[in-house]
């Protein structure tokens, strides 16, 4: 365990975060120029989302196996599936973040009443949960970094471990409903 890691949980919660939302926001806006990343055809840029959605998907079923893990006791199972559930976010922000930056947000195609009233406040919802999960996530991880497992029940984990799995799990699902309304139904 990392003793100088372990007093900083808070500020490389808050460094991770920031440099986290730094990088999303910075590919939806455009700040992020094409030229700093390999071009790919359109075939690779258009599969991407589908990817996406498969990864979300695998991320919702390691998060809930990792809370039943934890709910039986299984310590060292309920690591596993959440270091996984960890990786597929990374492998979902990476590939999201190429496209985004080569490609751009895609726009909704359906109705306008669909779009204004209900996919849009929809979206909003969906990225306001995902900006929150990111600190929680970051938080629980490091705290299960810097701490033995015998002693993670005297820390916030459990507590903050509840919040982050419940975003998560919540943005993912949310993720895939928008996918969805983009890529199948308009």
């Amino acid at each position: 365990m990392d003793l100088q890691a372990r007093y900083r949980v808070p500020a490389l919660t808050g460094l991770l975060t920031v440099v986290s939302l730094a990088l999303v926001f910075g590919a939806v806006l455009g700040a992020i120029p094409r030229s700093a990343l390999p071009a790919a055809p359109a075939s690779v840029l258009g599969a991407i989302p589908h990817a996406n959605a498969v990864v979300s998907a695998l991320a919702i079923g390691t998060i809930v196996g990792g809370i039943r893990a934890i709910r039986r006791g299984d310590v060292a199972r309920h690591r596993k599936l959440m270091l996984s559930s960890f990786g597929l976010f990374a492998l979902f922000l990476v590939l999201y973040l190429y496209r985004i930056t080569l490609a751009g947000p895609t726009d909704f195609t359906g109705p306008s009443v669909v779009e204004t009233y209900f996919y849009l406040p929809f979206l909003a919802v969906h990225i306001l949960l995902a900006i929150i999960a990111i600190p929680a996530v970051y938080y629980v991880l490091l705290l299960a970094y810097t701490y033995p497992a015998s002693e993670l029940s005297s820390t916030n984990h459990p507590r903050a471990g509840k919040l982050a799995a419940s975003l998560w799990l919540i943005s993912f699902s949310m993720g895939i409903i928008v996918y969805v309304m983009l890529y199948l139904v308009w």
